[in-house]
């Protein structure tokens, strides 16, 4: 049984989503506005929150915000209507772990739930700190830090998970899907261009102001992270 907490200002969908979930066997909390959300989800341990973005008295980014500098352990799940690429990237960039637009198939969310729920297993086991090394771009997996040139550089825990990713499948072409599928955990719209909007930020970030550009595009196909001048 998971422990969920639901922040959803619509009763109709609050109800209708509070019964499908205690159907699998969830057990349900319902708050109706971001600021009774904010409260429950920093006083009890929830395995998913899953909370809309457009909320009474604390909108859903800012909800995510504080609980993660809070509890960076705690897994959100956005379920709301903004669903372009841009409101995905906030999502994200608020620390979400997942994004889920309205309309859905129930059967999805509940996918995404058991993901979230089963990630939560194993946080807070300890592991070992790993460094990854390619030319002059630097990584450490514990401290979270990135370096290029010795010179910090400052991501988000999206980006930090996506570099990471690529820096372990070095000199293999990844496509948009397999890029989705294992740094987000879950399946994109192939149509949007998501995947390549965080591929620029990255760029931006550790390539722009090297000689040595270390991501590059395959048309076709995706990208791949090697070092090439």
């Amino acid at each position: 049984m998971y422990n969920i907490l639901l922040i959803e200002d619509d009763d109709r969908l609050a109800t209708v989503i509070k019964r499908g979930l205690e159907e699998t066997g969830c057990q349900i909390t319902v708050a109706y506005d971001g600021l009774l959300g904010q409260k429950l989800a920093l006083q009890e341990k929830y395995d998913v929150i899953i909370t809309d973005i457009i909320l009474p008295k604390i909108n859903g980014l800012d909800l995510c915000k504080y609980v993660k500098s809070q509890k960076p352990e705690a897994a959100i799940l956005m379920l709301t209507a903004l669903g372009t690429t841009d409101d995905k990237v906030e999502g994200f960039d608020a620390g979400a772990d997942d994004y889920l637009v309205k309309p859905f198939e129930f059967r999805e969310l509940e996918v995404r739930v058991r993901a979230l729920a089963k990630r939560q297993q194993f946080v807070g086991k300890p592991k070992l700190g790993e460094s990854l090394v390619i030319a002059d771009l630097q990584m450490n997996t514990y401290t979270k830090t990135v370096y290029r040139s010795g010179t910090e550089i400052n991501l988000t825990p999206k980006e930090f998970k996506l570099l990471e990713y690529m820096m372990r499948n070095r000199d293999r072409v990844l496509s948009r899907s397999e890029i989705g599928e294992k740094v987000w955990e879950t399946t994109f719209d192939t149509g949007t261009n998501f995947i390549d909007v965080y591929i620029n930020y990255l760029r931006k970030k550790i390539d722009r102001d090297y000689p040595v550009k270390l991501i590059h595009t395959k048309p076709g196909m995706g990208f791949i992270f090697r070092e090439e001048k």
